[in-house]
This record gives structure tokens, sequence and C-alpha cells, in this order.
């Protein structure tokens, strides 16, 4: 998985890719070059420690919120867009899921100030949706340590397409 390969540097654009906070662009830009993916992980740990809770913020309001049931429909619906992997996790999702999932979505924005943060990756509209169920009913502070860790799941993934 962590192939070893010369030093290298992820430019201004592929560091925003993985996580829109500033503040953990400036830290990464700083402990450039890695001489592998072993360091680049430990750095991004390291970094994302170092974040403020407005930080955090900013990185959560880079991701899109599903925001309309055609937006839904696309991603999950049909998976015509997604991976052969991801595919075989959505079979296509009730159009009363999709719609409990948006309305459910647009409620945790009105609680939380930030949209529901969660690595999607090989999850099914119905897992995703039992999981805005559990989490919505937390605390401000329990879903921003939640969605934090969320977070760095999500940045992993995205650094791994790197290497």
């Amino acid at each position: 998985m962590n192939q070893p390969c010369t030093q290298f540097d992820l430019n201004t654009e592929d560091l925003a890719k993985i996580c829109s906070s500033r503040h953990w662009q400036l830290l990464m830009k700083l402990a450039m070059p890695f001489k592998d993916g072993d360091e680049m992980f430990a750095c991004a740990k390291n970094a994302f420690e170092q974040l403020s809770e407005a930080d955090w913020l900013e990185a959560f309001a880079g991701h899109p919120m599903i925001g309309d049931l055609k937006t839904l429909e696309a991603k999950y619906g049909h998976g015509k867009a997604l991976s052969e992997k991801e595919q075989s996790q959505v079979q296509g999702a009730a159009r009363e899921v999709l719609e409990e999932l948006l309305t459910l979505n647009h409620a945790y924005k009105k609680k939380f100030g930030f949209i529901f943060i969660v690595c999607a990756t090989n999850k099914s509209a119905e897992e995703m949706l039992a999981m805005l169920k559990a989490r919505i009913h937390r605390t401000h502070q329990q879903e921003i340590a939640q969605a934090a860790i969320e977070q760095k799941k999500i940045s992993r993934i995205r650094m791994e397409a790197y290497l």
C-alpha cells in the first residue's frame, strides 16, 4: 500500500483536494518534501492534531452537501458514476430512503452549522441514513469530534491516490 518513492511535494491544488483547511495545507507545505507515503501520513496526522474548531469547520465546508433529490438519485439511484467497488455496495436506493436522507441532511446542518461528514466509500444510502440518524442526536462537541475523524479518513484515501 505505502510504496516507497523518491521525495515529493504536493502542490497547493493537490493539498486543497485532500483537505480544504488552509491551516492544514500550510502545515503540510512546511513539512515537505515527503520521503515516502508513511512520512506524508505522519505529517498529515500531526497537522490534523494542530487544527482548531474553526479549521475543522473550514475543512468540512470543502465537502458538498447532498442538496437535492436529483443529486441523491445520481449518487445512489443507479450508481452509474460510481466505481465498480462502490456499485457493489449500492443497489439502487429506494426513493423514500433518499428523501429521508435529504431531510435529515438539512436538519443536521441546521442543528450543527455544518454538513454531515462521513467517509462514504463503499457505503450504501441505507448505511449513510443509519449513520446520520445515529449522529444527529449528539452534542455539538461530539459531532465535531466525529466529523474530524471522518475528515481524516477521507483525507487518507485522497492522499493514497498520490502514492
